[in-house]
């Protein structure tokens, strides 16, 4: 990377647009923006659940998540550029059903919380499903790569599986939705 970030501040955007990786300049509230915004966020919300104590599979799991979802932001940010590999959607599913391989099945809804880490997570998840949402509009108007969408499903889905192990190793029961009809 060099000096490339030497500067943080340029005045480029002060009219409303950014740059893209590419060199070309799109106004900020463009999907494309706006889609590597919630992958950013995303990335800075497991930043927060990492700065927990967290067991040594779930911390492993979550950096190379970040790592992945940088790459994703790359992805994002070049018009046409795939990083993300499909592999990366495998590993996922592997990590969720190792986790999932000890809970209870769930018969009820649950509600976000239980302990800290588990509530982080599970605001993490919310965050993972409006980046999804946000990538699918991009993708209709212009085409993603094949792993980006599978990827943001399959991480929200570990990410409540991942809440709901912490809180079983915790100690702590999942919250129970109680239909109040």
């Amino acid at each position: 990377m060099g000096n490339r970030l030497s500067k943080i501040y340029t005045r480029t955007g002060d009219n409303g647009t950014t740059g893209l990786g590419d060199g070309s300049r799109i106004e900020k509230d463009s999907p494309r923006v706006e889609a590597m915004g919630c992958v950013d966020e995303l990335n800075a919300a497991l930043g927060v659940l990492l700065a927990e104590t967290l067991p040594e599979q779930i911390t492993q799991s979550l950096t190379q998540i970040q790592h992945d979802l940088f790459d994703l932001g790359g992805e994002i940010s070049i018009p046409g550029y795939q990083r993300l590999q499909t592999s990366r959607v495998t590993a996922l599913e592997q990590t969720l059903d190792k986790l999932n391989a000890d809970l209870e099945p769930l018969k009820e809804f649950i509600l976000p919380g239980g302990t800290r880490a588990a509530a982080l997570c599970h605001q993490a998840r919310t965050i993972c499903r409006r980046a999804e949402r946000v990538l699918l509009s991009l993708h209709r108007e212009q085409v993603t790569s094949d792993a980006a969408l599978p990827y943001l499903n399959r991480l929200s889905d570990l990410l409540f599986v991942m809440a709901r192990h912490l809180n079983h190793t915790a100690g702590r029961a999942d919250i129970l939705w109680q239909n109040q009809a």
